[in-house]
């Protein structure tokens, strides 16, 4: 074990892997090339651009599926999804062992998997653990050691050949026999695959998925035929219901309402909702809050955003045809009213994890963003927050879009001061995610603190008639009402890593003492 620059203990291999410890915000500098897969022949495929077979089995047999090897899948179907399943009953019944599955992220949907986790079928998960995988995972039930990284930190990973991909497997909406393929149609539509975007471009052998297969050519295509190796026909990639359900619920909660309220205030007393600026915020019901009070700002002031980053939604959809937003620039769709507007709007453009958040690059859109809202679970006295671990220590949620998005020029998080009488402003959070110099502002329903680094912040708001105050007196008065909440108990077993944008180890999580 070695101590990395944010004070956390983290081992020096994973999975017999070489890990390079955190070093800092901007400190590591990678060196070398690209990764990239083996050169192919144009002479081994078909001449009349065909890539059909019978079914994914053959395909994953065709692909050469073995033990050990990593499949990839992606997550734009959400809860939903039926596409990863099916591999791995396919793996199962195949009897192959010791699979890593490196999905984009994974969701209830996924409970399905835990007998192959039980059996070895597969061996480790490097993708975000929500639900039932993570609480499997927190009480030692997966084999290996599970790795979480950020929409970006995945990308970065398959560029730098951090992670080498066998068999990648994309569910697509629509697709021709070529390959080409999009999630703009079909039964079902879930928008964009961004997400598979870096597996259709660096796995050794890629397999399109699709239950709406229509004449060449697929357009257009978000993933080029060009990479692909085989097009599997189904009756049903993805439960529609479950692909846009329970994400755009605006919130009721009285609690929440004054969050989001709190919110916009202080964004408009800092002068940050202004003429031509740009912002995102997720999906969640107090997020969503946000956006409409956003909006009634904007409208009230005359002003237009230029740009919004998604998750899109119904609501941000309804500002960009009202001329409150000139352009959505979408990473995820989260509803049918998404989908149908990037389909049919110019406006509204599918972005992908390297446009939008890989830090190996030449820039990317994240540190473009004037204001971005996110979630937590536990926050610290130096802002530092946690988004994949609850205060009982459990593994409970994936990074997303989290990390990339505290390169934005402000980050707030707004959360409740405590959940189920539980404090979540800490001495120290469970697991470090994010580091306290790119977090902002925190908003309670009982106060706003404000990151000592942004005087700039600090002195907008000063007289603006908002509950300010600071990070020790919101924890102070949490545990006050609440009592100082106990630390869960853990083992010495590691069960998850914790990568940061740049692929460095930030910090790990252990087994849960039972």
């Amino acid at each position: 074990m070695i101590k990395n620059a944010a004070g956390r203990m983290v081992p020096e291999t994973i999975n017999g892997i070489q890990q390079i410890p955190y070093m800092g915000i901007g400190k590591f500098k990678p060196k070398g090339n690209k990764t990239a897969s083996a050169i192919p022949s144009n002479s081994n495929f078909p001449d009349n651009g065909n890539k059909l077979v019978n079914s994914l089995k053959e395909a994953l047999i065709k692909a050469g599926l073995k033990d050990g090897m990593t499949i990839s899948t992606h997550h734009h179907f959400r809860n939903g999804d039926l596409v990863a399943n099916q591999v791995f009953d396919i793996a199962h019944e195949l009897g192959i062992k010791n699979l890593r599955w490196f999905p984009s992220a994974s969701f209830p949907c996924h409970a399905h998997l835990i007998p192959y986790l039980e059996d070895g079928t597969i061996y480790s998960i490097e993708g975000s653990l929500n639900g039932p995988l993570g609480k499997f995972t927190s009480e030692g039930g997966m084999k290996g050691t599970g790795m979480l990284r950020s929409h970006g930190g995945r990308y970065q990973a398959i560029q730098d050949g951090e992670v080498k991909i066998d068999i990648a497997v994309i569910g697509a909406p629509t697709a021709d026999a070529f390959g080409n393929a999009n999630g703009l149609y079909g039964p079902s539509a879930c928008g964009l695959l961004g997400f598979a975007l870096a597996d259709s471009q660096y796995a050794d052998k890629v397999i399109v998925v699709t239950d709406n297969l229509v004449p060449f050519p697929c357009i257009p295509w978000q993933i080029q035929g060009n990479y692909v190796d085989y097009t599997v026909v189904v009756d049903k990639l993805g439960d529609p219901e479950k692909i846009v359900s329970g994400t755009t619920v605006v919130t009721k909660s009285p609690d929440r309402l004054l969050l989001a309220e709190l919110t916009a205030r202080f964004c408009d007393a800092a002068g940050i909702i202004k003429d031509g600026f740009s912002f995102q915020a997720g999906a969640g019901g107090t997020a969503l809050s946000v956006a409409l009070y956003f909006k009634s700002i904007m409208k009230e002031k005359g002003i237009k955003a230029r740009f919004a980053r998604g998750g899109s939604n119904k609501y941000l959809v309804e500002m960009l045809n009202e001329g409150l937003i000139d352009y959505i620039l979408d990473g995820q769709t989260f509803d049918l009213d998404g989908v149908q507007s990037m389909a049919e709007n110019p406006r509204h453009t599918w972005t992908s994890p390297f446009t939008s958040y890989n830090y190996h690059s030449k820039g990317n859109f994240a540190d473009m963003v004037d204001v971005v809202i996110l979630g937590a679970t536990e926050v610290d006295t130096n802002f530092n927050a946690n988004v994949v671990s609850h205060s009982d220590g459990y593994l409970l949620h994936g990074i997303g879009g989290w990390q990339n998005c505290l390169f934005s020029k402000t980050v707030i998080i707004p959360l409740p001061l405590f959940r189920d009488r539980i404090p979540v402003v800490r001495d120290e959070v469970t697991t470090l995610c994010g580091p306290g110099e790119l977090i902002d502002v925190i908003v309670t329903e009982r106060g706003i603190a404000i990151n000592p680094l942004r005087k700039d912040l600090i002195e907008k708001t000063k007289d603006s008639g908002l509950p300010i105050k600071t990070i020790t007196e919101l924890k102070e008065e949490a545990e006050k009402i609440c009592g100082k909440p106990s630390k869960p108990v853990f083992d010495d077993r590691i069960i998850a890593g914790i990568k940061w944008v740049d692929g460095t180890l930030i910090d790990v999580v252990r087994q849960l003492k039972k």
